[in-house]
């Protein structure tokens, strides 16, 4: 079956960084463009940046372009976010998405890992 399992998030001070990883499996992985989306309490989940499936093209946020970084590894099946100079409005559940438009579009979710960024 289909998964996406993030990991790596968790509790930071304000201008650290932290790394996110998203392992997937059950499909194949070089078909798939791969996001990464955040949502925050209160607010409606906003997408952070993605890559497509060969990796050779990447688009952000403005709110997080120069500080994350996506990249992804088709052998290893595995999409990374790298967070950089943290904010605390940076807070937010990630979760990790796979989508393909191949007659029609097929989305596929992670559960979603916490970071919160604290001082």
């Amino acid at each position: 079956q289909v998964q996406l399992v993030e990991s790596g998030g968790g509790l930071v001070q304000p201008g650290g960084s932290l790394r996110l990883s998203c392992a997937a499996s059950g499909f194949t992985f070089s078909n798939y463009a791969m996001n990464w989306y955040r949502q925050a309490p209160g607010k409606e989940r906003e997408l952070v940046a993605g890559i497509t499936s060969t990796g050779g093209s990447t688009n952000y946020a403005d709110s997080v372009k120069g500080r994350f970084a996506i990249s992804r590894d088709n052998a290893k099946n595995t999409v990374y976010l790298q967070m950089n100079s943290l904010k605390p409005e940076d807070t937010a559940v990630y979760y990790c998405n796979a989508r393909r438009r191949v007659l029609g579009t097929i989305n596929y979710w992670g559960q979603g890992t916490q970071v919160t960024v604290s001082s």
